[in-house]
């Protein structure tokens, strides 16, 4: 099918509508929806929202898991010209109350319970703490029901799609930041297309794909990586509510999938179930790994336990609004081993030293990219924008890396301390301010260590007020009542001070041969 080059979502959609509304865009459960069902459900959203007054350039909160609801609320949402603040059910108060604030959502859709969580007792207790939210609407009762209901008005929903410009934003996505304060990443359509069209002409997707879609739609690798792909090739997707092993193996067997793209834990969780043996997954032929770096022997054991599947590195960020750097098509396991992949045609690339200038071929500097995939920034904050989001159209990925003769992208590290915990991002000091406003707590720092499952977790080390004796458990639970349950520190050190420079400042590098100490005698 022809691509659009310069269109919107919504334009997208409507384009795979008119060529394969019959396809069979998602799988879920015992659904399937089509293309086509899709865009009128998502026509009727839109039309109940314009009515309650939305416009372009407002922004709606949205908070699903990932099910049908949260794609026809995105799709209305983009028939709309608004940008949709994507966020996790994992988040709780403190998470919830800025981002929403922040990016000055005007309402939200939000599911209305887990099954350990009450998203709509939540919210009711909150009045005022959230001044600009007009409008609620929990999936599961009336309230999004009836706005599901809508009866599609094709005048006004004309008249909206007028309105609709490429560098419309299309989603703010929230990353922690190295400050504490999350930056809402500004991912426009143009931005949003670009990434997942060059995902497609790299990896050769096809309409007679079909992508099992375990990552959250919340974050670039469901939205974009995912489902964006599926949606310029007019190919289906097998939607999770959630990852889990069994689950996932059980959908690639059942849908003959060709594509599965996860973090190195959902990889290692896999290849680990006693049960593998007992799903085929020779259907498979791409395997692709984001988010971290793939251990040697795991790229061995994934090459292994799925023969017909090509494996395959994508290295992306919210701020590049998906893949930016996927393995060559020549690579092989060691080479995907060794490296994340080239910078995608289209897009540019380049290693620059701390003083920003341009480094030749193998020296580590950090990793820069240019292209249409770029994000326009964060939301509302510009001194934050202008440091990562750089003049010339460069983004600043804050990745430490060399670049190879030949194009390839070995990375070396990260410039900041970030780590990454089963898939997800997580910066110490968001968790550390967290530690430091319990009672009991004078001084808490943060790092990485490894871990076989997950990749990396978080190991805190804490000074305890004078006098007070906190227990790994009460500080366990004082965070897990403020942070997402993937920021929760799993490993907490008690320690009667902590190394700092001559400024005052914890050093971390101490942290961290502490840490590498440790971990060595336990060996």
């Amino acid at each position: 099918m022809t691509f659009p080059a310069r269109g919107t979502a919504a334009g997208a959609l409507r384009e795979t509508v008119e060529q394969a509304g019959a396809q069979v865009f998602l799988r879920f459960g015992d659904e399937a929806i089509t293309y086509a069902e899709l865009d009128e459900r998502s026509d009727r959203l839109a039309t109940g929202l314009a009515r309650l007054g939305y416009r372009r350039g407002d922004r709606i909160g949205l908070a699903a898991l990932n099910q049908p609801e949260w794609l026809d609320v995105f799709f209305a949402a983009q028939k709309l010209g608004l940008a949709v603040v994507t966020l996790n059910v994992r988040y709780r108060e403190a998470e919830l109350c800025y981002m929403l604030n922040q990016s000055g959502a005007r309402g939200l859709v939000c599911l209305a319970r887990l099954p350990d969580f009450d998203f709509q007792a939540l919210f009711a207790s909150l009045g005022d703490r959230l001044p600009a939210l007009s409008h609620h609407a929990f999936i599961g009762e009336a309230s999004y029901a009836e706005l599901a209901a809508t009866p599609a008005d094709p005048g006004l929903l004309a008249e909206a799609a007028a309105q609709l410009d490429p560098s419309d934003p299309a989603i703010v996505l929230y990353t922690s930041g190295t400050t504490g304060q999350p930056k809402g990443a500004v991912i426009t359509n143009r931005s949003l297309l670009a990434s997942a069209r060059a995902q497609v002409e790299h990896f050769g997707l096809r309409a007679s794909d079909v992508a099992i879609g375990t990552m959250p739609l919340n974050h670039v690798g469901g939205i974009t990586c995912t489902v964006s792909t599926a949606l310029l090739t007019a190919s289906s997707v097998v939607l999770l509510p959630a990852f889990d092993p069994v689950g996932t193996l059980a959908a690639i067997d059942a849908h003959r999938a060709t594509v599965f793209g996860g973090v190195p834990t959902m990889y290692l969780l896999m290849l680990s179930h006693p049960d593998f043996a007992r799903y085929d997954v020779s259907s498979l032929r791409y395997a692709i790994a984001g988010g971290s770096n793939v251990e040697p022997e795991l790229c061995e054991r994934i090459a292994a336990g799925f023969p017909n599947a090509r494996l395959a590195n994508l290295y992306g960020l919210s701020e590049s609004s998906g893949a930016c750097v996927l393995s060559a098509s020549s690579d092989d396991v060691a080479a995907v081993a060794r490296s994340i992949g080239v910078v995608v045609d289209g897009f540019e690339g380049r290693v620059t030293g701390l003083d920003g200038a341009v480094l030749p071929a193998g020296e580590i500097g950090e990793l820069q990219v240019r292209g249409e995939c770029v994000a326009a920034g964060y939301w509302e904050m510009p001194e934050q924008s202008a440091e990562t989001f750089l003049p010339g159209g460069w983004l600043a990925t804050g990745d430490m890396a060399l670049l190879e003769p030949d194009g390839h992208v070995v990375l070396k590290g990260r410039r900041k301390e970030m780590y990454i915990q089963g898939g997800y991002n997580v910066y110490p000091v968001e968790v550390e301010n967290v530690l430091g406003a319990h009672p009991e707590v004078a001084m808490a720092a943060g790092i990485g260590v490894p871990d076989p499952v997950l990749g990396e977790v978080g190991r805190y080390y804490v000074v305890p007020a004078p006098g007070a004796h906190p227990t790994a458990g009460d500080l366990a639970a004082w965070c897990r009542e403020r942070l997402a349950d993937y920021k929760v520190p799993r490993e907490l050190v008690f320690a009667e001070q902590l190394p700092l420079t001559p400024a005052g400042k914890v050093q971390k590098a101490a942290l961290r041969e502490t840490a590498a100490r440790d971990n060595a005698e336990r060996v």
